[in-house]
């Protein structure tokens, strides 16, 4: 075994130009993450500069097996961690042959969005909150839980300290060591309400690539679960009953709400997002009905409503943004396994387009 993690930890930079670029893309779910790697003569820092690929979109639900051939975009570099040296994480989004954006490409779309000259202006910077849950790898239930029992009840867990408490903590210690090498503008983790589940925190982080950071920090986690031997969900109410359920919480500014009078502008963009409410809820993530019930630091999906300070609102905006009358809002709405790019162009559609 230690010749095998010695080829594994092998820099390639000793002997050779040579790097190895992982390119990353979303699969046919809309959460599963897919990946392969390919070698590549030299170093590459810009992602203009990286050659397309191709997979085989029937194996991934994205294409008929008749015309299977997708074709991947770079669009965004990182620094491998696993690999180092210069080698690269490439996320990629998928189009076909004929150059069209695939129907679960919502990269495309959103960086539509974001390069409107009234929406690239504002400079919209983004926060994004990302709970998971680690689970046992073979009963899909919460490490830490006995199987087919329950841990004590909510309460000791969140942010807390102890192996009774902080169950699962090496894994979210070395993903957050991962992101930062990787470029990724991680900015805290913590422990969350239910015992196995975390969060960390990418941003502030303006337009696009908010969602490309938010996206490969999942493939990160993905991978180091996988090397740890459990399974990371992202589902919204992993455990039913008096369980907290997982969001992905997004804090969202933009200049004009960073500037003196900001307040009046955050309010403003609140009542255009009350008013498309229904449509945020449905774009919001699959499940959210499970987690959204007016409990456990939510508000009701069927009900919008803001607050200062209130956690039990759709919509909250921080004491000091209050105080000091500019800063940012928070929406609470998104479930865990939200897209973001589809929630970050979304937002930023409705409050400054729409």
């Amino acid at each position: 075994m230690s010749l095998l993690s010695d080829l594994v930890n092998l820099s390639l930079s000793d002997s050779t130009e040579k790097i190895i670029a992982e390119y990353i893309w979303i699969g046919g779910s809309g959460m599963d993450i897919r990946s392969k790697a390919r070698t590549l003569p030299g170093p590459v820092s810009d992602p203009s500069k990286l050659p397309k690929w191709n997979y085989d979109g029937s194996s991934t639900g994205q294409a008929a097996g008749d015309d299977s051939e997708v074709i991947l975009y770079p669009q965004a570099i990182f620094r491998d961690p696993f690999r180092r040296g210069n080698n690269i994480l490439v996320m990629c989004d998928a189009y076909t042959p004929a150059g069209d954006p695939i129907p679960t490409n919502k990269r495309h779309n959103a960086a539509k969005i974001f390069s409107h000259p009234n929406v690239a202006s504002e400079e919209p910077w983004y926060g994004i909150e990302q709970e998971y849950t680690l689970m046992q790898k073979d009963v899909n239930w919460p490490i830490g839980w006995p199987v087919g029992g329950f841990p004590g009840p909510q309460g000791p867990y969140y942010c807390g300290v102890g192996a009774d408490k902080a169950i699962g903590r090496d894994i979210v210690d070395a993903h957050y060591k991962a992101c930062i090498y990787a470029g990724i503008g991680i900015s805290g983790v913590n422990g969350e309400v239910m015992p196995g589940q975390w969060e960390f925190q990418v941003g502030p982080v303006e337009g696009i690539s908010a969602g490309d950071q938010v996206w490969v920090a999942r493939y990160l986690l993905e991978r180091i679960t996988e090397i740890s031997g459990v399974m990371v969900s992202f589902d919204p109410k992993p455990v039913p009953g008096d369980w907290n359920g997982a969001g992905a919480h997004c804090n969202y500014s933009t200049k004009t709400m960073r500037n003196d009078g900001g307040l009046a502008v955050i309010k403003k963009a609140i009542e255009k997002l009350q008013l498309k409410h229904k449509e945020h809820i449905a774009a919001y993530g699959e499940g959210n009905e499970r987690r959204l019930t007016g409990k456990h630091e939510t508000a009701d999906i069927n009900t919008f409503s803001w607050g200062v300070a209130n956690r039990g609102a759709s919509v909250r905006v921080g004491r000091d943004t209050e105080k000091e009358g500019k800063g940012y809002f928070e929406d609470r709405r998104p479930a865990s396994n939200m897209d973001p790019y589809v929630v970050t162009s979304m937002i930023a559609e409705t409050t400054i387009l729409g």
